[in-house]
C-alpha cells in the first residue's frame, strides 16, 4: 500500500484547508490511461470517487483510483516545499519504499 510521509500528510492537509474543502476532503491520485506514457494525475477531491482506495497517514487523507492504487502498491508519497511566491507550492514525488526507508 502507498505510504505517506510527514511531510507529504502537512502539505496535502494545507492544500485541503486552502482550498476550503469539505470534512472528508483528500488528494486524490488518479491514473491517466490516455496519455502516451503512464502518467497519474494528483487533485484535491470533497470526497473519494465509488472504486478508489481510501488511505490516511499523518493526519492526511488520499483516494487512490483502482489503477493507481496498483501501480503505487510499493511506493512512498513524499513532497517538497517550491520556494517561490507568497502562495505555497509543492512539488509531489512517489518513489520506491527502498529510496525514502532508512
Amino acid at each position: 500500500m502507498l505510504a505517506i510521509t510527514e511531510t507529504a500528510a502537512q502539505a496535502i492537509n494545507s492544500l485541503i484547508s486552502s482550498s476550503e474543502m469539505p470534512d472528508g476532503a483528500g488528494l486524490r491520485i488518479a491514473s491517466l490511461p490516455e496519455t502516451e506514457s503512464d502518467g497519474l494525475e494528483l487533485s484535491v477531491a470533497p470526497g473519494p470517487a465509488e472504486q478508489d482506495t481510501v488511505l490516511t497517514g499523518g493526519g492526511a487523507t488520499v483516494f487512490l483510483e483502482p489503477v493507481a492504487a496498483q501501480a503505487l502498491d510499493d511506493k512512498v508519497l513524499d513532497v517538497q516545499r517550491v520556494e517561490g511566491d507568497a502562495e505555497e507550492q509543492y512539488r509531489f514525488a512517489i518513489a520506491p519504499r527502498s529510496e525514502l526507508e532508512p
